[in-house]
């Protein structure tokens, strides 16, 4: 089984290109995913992991959120390996997002929420 559930920000905004022939879509990013603080430490840890997401999920991505924003992804790990132009070896570790949740987003007319502007009300006799 190779699944991953992953919590972070954006380090940038999502990068969209369109593959050749087919014209698919692909965002890649770099998600920065907070390690879980040790006893007594006050500094923070986060590591920083590289995701692409495809097809009309990618093109929402890069609409609806980028650097800084909360993103919840779920997919898997793949690798790959190519040949640099210098004739090198190179390795790459990816997510291949299979599923993005917005948990921070950009509006259409570019508020950080959707929420913003609305006032609270706090009414005991609310139903909620």
């Amino acid at each position: 089984m190779n699944k991953v559930i992953l919590i972070g920000r954006w380090t940038k905004d999502l990068e969209l290109k369109f593959t050749p022939g087919t014209g698919t879509a692909v965002a890649r990013g770099t998600l920065a995913v907070d390690r879980r603080q040790k006893k007594g430490s006050v500094e923070r840890e986060a590591d920083f992991i590289p995701v692409a997401i495809w097809g009309k999920a990618a093109e929402n991505a890069v609409t609806y959120t980028g650097k800084g924003k909360l993103c919840g992804v779920s997919g898997r790990i793949q690798t790959r390996n190519y040949e640099a132009k210098d004739g090198s070896k190179r390795y790459v570790t990816e997510i291949m997002a299979e599923e993005v949740k917005f948990l921070e987003w950009i509006s259409k007319d570019n508020s950080s929420s959707p929420y913003d502007g609305l006032t609270p009300i706090d009414d005991p006799d609310a139903p909620f």
